[in-house]
């Protein structure tokens, strides 16, 4: 089994930001209100999946100046994501890094 979320995990696919770019975020800007997380490179503002995790990263900061700590894997996040997304619960952007299981479209089927 793979350790838990580390910093340079993947936390906004949508946008490509790492819980390390958050998590020092939160700690340098010294923010006031979890939805200004949204001000680091647009993490919560694809597809919404982050949102609980961002809020759960300030909550932690705000209360221990500590990261939050998950329990679960990188893969298991992101497996999570995939199924909040079929569930229609938000579309990733364009650009988004693809849900397992898919790849990337390629640039001639863009262009």
């Amino acid at each position: 089994m793979s350790p838990a979320l580390e910093l340079d995990d993947t936390i906004c696919y949508c946008f490509h930001v790492s819980k390390r770019k958050i998590v020092n975020y939160i700690r340098i800007h010294n923010l006031k209100r979890p939805s200004q997380v949204s001000q680091c490179g647009g993490a919560g503002t694809g597809c919404g999946w982050c949102v609980s995790y961002l809020k759960r990263y300030f909550e932690a900061a705000a209360a221990t100046n500590e990261p939050g700590n998950e329990s679960q894997t990188a893969e298991e996040y992101a497996e999570q994501r995939a199924a909040y997304i079929a569930a229609g619960n938000g579309t990733p952007p364009a650009g988004a890094i693809p849900l397992p299981g898919t790849s990337a479209p390629d640039a001639d089927s863009i262009a």
